[in-house]
């Protein structure tokens, strides 16, 4: 929902929390954006949300609707889950959604606004940390126990498990514990510019987002790295889950400047 406007996304389809929607709302939400210019369905990759929209996309594509779907793989964490074959969508899918929509948004094809997807996609990387669990409302407990002094690295967004579960540590350790996830996986190197994200997962106090983005940001330049853009706030989170996501997206030319470009949404403006 705070991803939709213009600029962004045209449409968004929710299904009940941490859940797939149902494949009749999928359908419908096509529809309503469809144009003769066609559609981008962008799908974080969980196999609930791909078996929803694959069948709708099915439905919309009998009818005559000119579409391309495209899967959100940004989590580095791990490799296949109990959710997912392959990687998981995570935060990095804001960056998706903010090019594909500023390159929509300037009149660009469907096929372009797709090479832009990937594009997107291929250059960014994930991961994240849990020091809470949430409490989703049909479930009314939490998804998952954990220690008052015990951390999930690599969490999803569900609450997914993640690489291992180990003792909390400092918010330095655990910012270079990311990064260097994030930094190697790419991998990024020397001289490359790139966006950089500290995303919370919904019960983290901006403060301490800023003191995670601080040690990152010092990291980064360690490393070589120009960061050109910087987005500290809640973009994807996990109910009241206290922790943290760290993105970083490799930069070109094309991209800063569709990062740059006019954005508004009913939650902010970027």
């Amino acid at each position: 929902v705070m991803a939709v406007g213009p600029g962004m996304l045209t449409a968004a389809c929710q299904g009940p929390v941490f859940a797939a929607p149902p494949v009749d709302a999928c359908y419908e939400t096509i529809k309503a954006a469809a144009t003769d210019a066609g559609v981008l369905v962008l799908v974080n990759n969980y196999q609930g949300d791909r078996m929803a929209w694959d069948m709708a996309c099915e439905m919309a594509e009998a009818e005559g609707i000119k579409l391309k779907q495209f899967i959100i793989n940004d989590d580095v964490a791990v490799q296949d889950s109990l959710y997912t074959v392959g990687r998981r969508g995570v935060a990095g899918n804001f960056f998706v959604m903010k090019a594909a929509g500023a390159a929509a948004e300037a009149g660009a094809d469907l096929d372009a606004v797709y090479a832009v997807a990937e594009k997107v996609n291929a250059n960014v990387r994930t991961m994240g940390v849990a020091l809470t669990s949430c409490i989703p409302p049909q479930k009314g407990d939490t998804i998952f126990d954990i220690g008052d002094d015990e951390m999930e690295v690599g969490v999803g967004i569900h609450g997914e498990p993640g690489r291992e579960r180990t003792k909390i540590k400092p918010a330095d350790e655990i910012t270079k514990l990311l990064y260097d996830a994030v930094q190697s996986d790419l991998p990024f190197q020397s001289g490359d510019r790139v966006a950089l994200m500290v995303n919370g997962l919904g019960g983290t106090p901006p403060a301490e987002l800023y003191v995670v983005y601080n040690k990152a940001a010092k990291l980064a330049a360690e490393t070589g790295l120009t960061v050109a853009r910087n987005y500290v706030g809640e973009y994807c989170t996990a109910i009241e889950m206290a922790g943290v996501s760290l993105t970083m997206l490799k930069l070109d030319d094309e991209l800063e400047k569709l990062l740059a470009a006019p954005a508004e949404t009913a939650c902010r403006i970027f």
